[in-house]
């Protein structure tokens, strides 16, 4: 009875230790982060280093006086408005699609601007970031207007144009693998090379990005004997590409772009910005110019960097405007690369500058 007794009793549970002394976290105002050694070089060398397309009508492209223009190109010209006040403080380096990681990571460039798809592998596997989507793309066809095509799925056992060392490489094999048809890939090493194939029948349909095919397309000897299919087989975020090392770099060129996209919002043009530095009641548009807030020297820069990219570059409408879009040979429509906000939204979107 006394052995049943003993092990009917419970035993006292041993008491709980003491909860560890937890620090409360630091405040925002409390972290400084480290100096950008890419600001540093910049500012010490008075110029941005850009990668870009080696020659990409609408993007990147050198014009008969071998001065740079094109979406991309602007983007850098931005970035060296927003750094060091002066956007024609930028030299361009043409870098090919299988060299611009390389070039970027040893470098050679400071920032990559050269129509670039953000991908998982690219993230994570290249030792870059995104810093921000700049263009809303996809991957088409481009093929004679007299085929009468009305979807890729019709270029079953097509010879078809691809350039090495791009997305569309591998989007291509996928689509076809997946519907079960055959294609034979006419590689590439550049989008010149491409468009001279196709051009003269070396393949039957050229792929790329649309808007790659809008601008190849632009340049042809009949561009209204060529059409692009209706078929969009992939999304390609185009970003400008930095060193994942330097974080404040980034920021950088994020804020840039992302300063270029809310001028839009607010009715902010590359003629007004000046004036509205001043006059504007409206605190968005004081916090974007600078007038309020300290947060350019949160990147190392001065509080009006915003402002100086937009008078100098312009908002996020007239740069693809002039350079994609109506008062351009490609006369690109907005589609997704309209405001959220737009009658017509497509999904382009920037954080809130606060």
């Amino acid at each position: 009875m006394l052995l049943l007794a003993a092990c009917g009793r419970e035993q006292a549970a041993p008491p709980p230790p003491p909860a560890p002394k937890v620090e409360p976290p630091p405040t925002t105002g409390d972290y400084k982060p480290k100096p950008s050694p890419t600001l540093t070089a910049v500012k010490a060398r008075g110029w941005v280093s850009c990668g870009v397309n080696p020659g990409l009508p609408g993007f990147a492209y050198a014009d008969d006086r071998g001065a740079w223009r094109g979406f991309d190109v602007d983007i850098c010209r931005a970035v060296a408005a927003a750094v060091l006040g002066d956007a024609n403080a930028v030299r361009f380096t043409p870098v090919a699609a299988a060299e611009r990681f390389a070039a970027l990571r040893g470098g050679k460039i400071d920032v990559l601007a050269r129509n670039t798809s953000w991908t998982l592998a690219r993230d994570a596997g290249e030792g870059v970031d995104f810093a921000a989507i700049t263009y809303f793309d996809g991957q088409g066809f481009l093929a004679p207007k007299s085929l009468n095509l009305t979807s890729a799925d019709e270029l079953n056992g097509a010879r078809i144009c691809v350039q090495r060392g791009t997305a569309s490489e591998t989007n291509v094999e996928d689509y076809f693998k997946a519907r079960g048809l055959k294609y034979t890939p006419v590689v590439t090493k550049s989008e010149s090379e491409a468009r001279a194939l196709y051009q003269s029948e070396g393949c039957d349909a050229f792929t790329a990005d649309v808007s790659a095919l809008a601008s190849a397309r632009s340049v042809m000897n009949n561009p209204n004997a060529h059409v692009i299919l209706p078929t969009v087989i992939s999304k390609e975020p185009l970003a400008p590409v930095v060193r994942q090392d330097d974080p404040v770099w980034t920021d950088i060129v994020r804020w840039t772009v992302y300063s270029l996209i809310l001028a839009e919002e607010f009715g902010v043009t590359s003629k007004t910005a000046e004036e509205l530095a001043k006059s504007s009641v409206d605190p968005r548009v004081r916090r974007l110019l600078g007038v309020e807030g300290d947060f350019g020297p949160l990147m190392g820069l001065r509080r009006d960097f915003a402002l100086q990219a937009i008078m100098q570059v312009g908002a996020y409408d007239e740069v693809f405007a002039r350079n994609l879009g109506a008062q351009s040979a490609l006369k690109l429509e907005r589609g997704h690369n309209a405001l959220w906000s737009a009658p017509k939204p497509g999904l382009l979107y920037a954080p809130p500058a606060r």
